[in-house]
């Protein structure tokens, strides 16, 4: 079983933006080897412990949820509900296993809160769901019958009656479909209304971000343009960036060249033949190195370096499209955020993503083996885990 133990808070309060949703907070009453545990977050966290104490597991908790959160069917979300039910968990007398998740959104509406209770076992869908506000219930609903396929749901109306009733699928989760059964004459089905589209902005917006350096090196197809959760498509996407924004890719150009080797005066993308795209690092002498000849820490350094610098228009994320920009947060998973980094390359990062996430628009949540190399940096929430 793995519990938070400790979280060191030190954000600057240029970092905190009240005014765009964003999740505060994880809870994972049972799921995969967690039980009981809550992970609070800052702009930049860093989830901290050794192999086997759950970092992975909840940054997939974290994620599963965001795609709920967009609408996502448990099926597509959870390909293998069994692993995530926690492992001595005992079957009732129906023969049901199941694991339960839930988060807090902060925003306008205030800290608005999500529980989420799923049936893994003899049959996977959703059997309980809570949305709540300053202690209002906003949202309810439950399994009452077994052998249909819809959950009952109640939603607070403070109308003529306190609450709506009404069946919703058990395949998905019933908040983002709020929006659409919700007219929103009340002020309780405004309430209502305002703390769903709070959770599902502040859910929407996250990309989850693993760099798989192997799949980096080789040249790419263009025309999609959306980093992919790998980089596998890195290539594809410096050639649409580099066009863009100057500025950015300036910033950028300079990140790269303080945490690789050798000189780098730029970098670049060029098409090949057959429709292909290959990434460059021009070393300013005449010199071009391909993207295959760098090092595994270094195509890790610079493609995270890369996730940061942009935003949901480049990152294959799906953002709340009825809400303006400026008022959407990018949350970043990274698994193994340090994986094959050396110092110097970890404190670059760091520094970048530091400064990336107190302006706002950019939050970070990364997982590594040992927080160490953290401390004394500004900014950074350090949640630590232990099996």
């Amino acid at each position: 079983m793995a519990v938070s133990t400790a979280s060191t808070v030190s954000a600057t309060p240029a970092a905190l933006h009240p005014a765009r949703p964003h999740v505060t907070e994880l809870r994972l009453s049972a799921f995969a080897g967690h039980r009981r545990a809550v992970l609070r977050f800052g702009p930049l966290t860093v989830l901290a412990g050794p192999s086997g104490c759950g970092k992975t597991s909840a940054l997939r908790a974290y994620d599963a949820l965001a795609r709920l959160g967009g609408g996502a069917e448990l099926g597509a979300v959870f390909p293998d509900p069994v692993a995530c039910v926690p492992e001595r968990a005992r079957p009732d007398a129906q023969q049901r296993r199941g694991f339960r998740i839930g988060c807090t959104a902060d925003g306008p509406a205030g800290p608005v809160h999500l529980d989420v209770a799923v049936q893994a076992e003899p049959e996977l869908r959703v059997v309980g769901e809570r949305l709540t506000a300053d202690g209002v219930v906003l949202l309810e609903t439950a399994l009452r019958d077994p052998g249909r396929r819809a959950v009952q749901a109640a939603w607070h109306t403070a109308g003529s009656a306190p609450v709506t009733r009404a069946p919703l699928p058990d395949d998905r989760l019933g908040t983002p479909l709020l929006p659409l059964r919700v007219a929103g004459r009340t002020d309780g089905q405004r309430r209502v209304l305002a703390a769903a589209e709070q959770m599902v902005v502040a859910l929407r917006s996250v990309f989850a971000c693993d760099p798989r350096p192997g799949r980096m090196r080789e040249p790419v197809p263009t025309g999609f343009g959306r980093l992919l959760g790998g980089c596998d498509n890195l290539a594809d996407v410096l050639w649409r960036t580099r066009a863009e924004c100057g500025r950015r890719h300036a910033q950028f150009v300079a990140a790269v060249r303080a945490g690789c080797a050798g000189p780098v005066a730029d970098v670049l993308a060029e098409p090949a033949v057959d429709g292909v795209v290959r990434a460059l690092l021009d070393r300013g002498d005449g010199t071009r190195t391909a993207l295959g000849r760098l090092g595994y820490g270094e195509l890790r350094y610079l493609a995270l370096a890369l996730v940061l610098f942009t935003g949901p228009g480049v990152l294959e994320v799906d953002p709340a499209g009825e809400v303006p920009a400026a008022l959407q947060t990018l949350t970043v998973l990274a698994d193994g955020f340090d994986r094959g980094l050396d110092v110097r390359q970890r404190a670059e990062l760091l520094g970048l993503a530091a400064r990336m996430c107190d302006r706002g628009h950019i939050r970070l949540v990364a997982a590594v083996a040992d927080a160490s190399w953290t401390a004394g940096a500004d900014g950074v929430t350090v949640v630590h885990l232990v099996p």
